[in-house]
């Protein structure tokens, strides 16, 4: 599988990258998806220790016991449970990193994380303090590198101005192309790498989506969506279906440096990633598509 550099930093992942948050709680399963994925080329996996309250960690650190050299392992931090209350809160505080990401070097079992992501990020939030700890992380050999997931291109720019993030994790696809208003040219102009989750929509976008679709997806209705699928499904070829299609896309611009997008099942991971080896969209079928999307569809989180 084509592997491509995150930004300026000395990783090379693969341009199919493993979502974990969709492994589930059974480990012997989770393995099996882990190990198939690597087989097939993958070497980016991404957890977060707000998945499933670390165990997804925990599983994906299990997965990779006596492969650790063979991946290129990127986690989240800032979403803090507080003993005794339901839910998470937002945490973005030094001091919360530092004491976070022990547990998540525990939960792993692994002594460094190759790309420590900040899981989400507001402009109310201690932003210095913040980018202060990946840093110190860094030069202390915790971490390799750092980045931030998010949609905000308020918050996005904020990083890109006063931090040394290698990548940004944010939604793109067909369904979503928020990015393409004001974030990859940005981060392209400062060698920034997109890390891009949800390729498919969540399913979306996928031949087995029909079924999703009376849901609707973002702003789009059923019959939108109904439309663009039909549109897309013009776009297939015998050597690559509508999910690999709609990977392509995310991979087509090259600040894109990897599509991660999730699996449950063997079939899942087995199709994503042979999404590695479909055709590249050429430019007149990045047009078309283009042609029958939205690029500014959702308004919200924008800040």
């Amino acid at each position: 599988m084509k592997r491509n550099q995150l930004g300026t930093s000395e990783l090379n992942i693969s341009e199919i990258g493993l979502g974990c948050m969709s492994l589930g709680t059974d480990e012997a399963q989770a393995e099996r998806i882990v190990h198939a994925a690597l087989e097939r080329g993958v070497n980016f996996l991404d957890t977060a220790d707000l998945y499933d309250s670390g165990r997804n960690e925990e599983i994906v650190g299990k997965a990779i016991r006596g492969r650790r050299q063979d991946v290129v392992l990127a986690t989240k931090v800032g979403n803090r449970r507080i003993p005794g209350q339901e839910g998470w809160v937002w945490d973005p505080s030094k001091a919360y990193i530092r004491s976070a990401v022990k547990e998540s070097l525990r939960r792993l079992q692994t002594d460094y994380i190759d790309l420590y992501q900040l899981h989400g990020g507001t402009l109310d939030d201690p932003i210095d303090e913040t980018i202060e700890a990946f840093e110190e992380l860094k030069q202390e050999g915790v971490i390799r590198y750092y980045g931030i997931s998010s949609i905000r291109p308020n918050v996005i720019r904020e990083y890109v101005k006063r931090s040394g993030i290698v990548s940004v994790m944010s939604q793109y696809s067909i369904l979503d192309r928020r990015p393409e208003e004001e974030v990859l040219r940005l981060l392209a102009d400062n060698h920034i790498s997109v890390i891009a989750r949800g390729p498919v929509a969540s399913g979306v976008l996928t031949e087995q989506g029909g079924a999703k679709v009376a849901k609707g997806y973002l702003d789009y209705s059923p019959d939108e969506l109904i439309q663009i699928r039909e549109q897309l499904q013009r776009l297939v070829k015998n050597d690559r279906s509508m999910g690999q299609t709609a990977i392509r896309y995310a991979l087509a611009n090259p600040v894109v440096a990897t599509a991660i997008a999730g699996a449950s099942s063997l079939e899942q991971l087995i199709h994503n990633t042979a999404a590695g080896d479909a055709p590249a969209l050429t430019d007149e079928e990045i047009e078309r598509i283009r042609s029958f999307s939205r690029a500014n569809q959702y308004t919200a989180h924008r800040q």
